[in-house]
């Protein structure tokens, strides 16, 4: 019995020791010069050192230096910069540093869609954040009469093939733009009965609009507002 224990322990023994030896050969010995394990919160080191494991980032030479200028946005593919609307534009970009014709258009995109659909809907709170007093009036008297006949109109729209800007102004403090869309949409208006009183619900029809808009440059509010209307139908 203690033949036999006395194998197998030397067995384990000689396993261990095999092991310790490829473990030593792969990890490597401990020299003392080993760098510690890198701590987070480990505080600074004195005068500003940098600690051996953190890279300093370079240092602005003053704190109040200030922000690289934007550049200048591209008036070209709108109009030439010596030309009434080119000049027009320049000042409103002197008026209003935020000013960017090429985002201007893409945001009277949105809002003409917004207005035509909620005025086909009756949306008068949407009419009312984006129509001056007076144009929202006119809307909300044109959909009072409708509502007052039991008619409905639906509106669909299925592409902007254009809006571009072509007049612009600066009166004082308000800026003026006017855009002239050209849409395709699917519109009919029903009677109180259902019947199609006008448009078609089935045919896309071409819808060319000319709006303004206005804005006054020293408020706050970046949005503008649809001042006048005007079909060139």
């Amino acid at each position: 019995m203690n033949g036999f224990f006395d194998f197998y322990t030397i067995l384990f023994l000689v396993l261990a020791v095999v092991i310790f030896l490829r473990l030593r050969s792969v990890l490597g010995r401990r020299t003392g010069s080993e760098r510690p394990p890198f701590d987070p919160y480990s505080p600074s080191k004195p005068n500003g050192a940098a600690s051996d494991k953190v890279i300093a980032l370079p240092q602005r030479d003053s704190a109040d230096a200030p922000p690289a200028s934007e550049p200048e946005p591209d008036f070209s593919e709108i109009a030439k910069a010596d030309s009434d609307l080119g000049k027009a534009l320049a000042a409103l970009r002197a008026a209003d540093r935020s000013f960017d014709p090429k985002r201007f258009i893409e945001g009277a995109k949105l809002a003409y869609e917004m207005i035509v659909t909620a005025f086909a809907e009756g949306d008068r709170k949407t009419l009312k954040n984006l129509l001056s007093r007076e144009v929202y009036d006119g809307f909300v008297a044109a959909i009072a009469d409708r509502e007052s006949r039991g008619e409905t109109v639906t509106s669909n729209f299925v592409a902007i093939d254009k809006a571009e800007i072509t007049e612009a102004a600066l009166r004082g403090r308000t800026a003026q733009i006017t855009v002239r869309f050209v849409s395709q949409l699917i519109t009919a208006t029903r009677d109180k009965d259902g019947t199609v009183i006008q448009g078609d619900p089935n045919a896309v029809a071409e819808v060319t609009d000319i709006w303004t808009f206005a804005r006054d440059v020293g408020s706050r509010d970046p949005n503008w507002k649809l001042v006048a209307t005007e079909s060139a139908e």
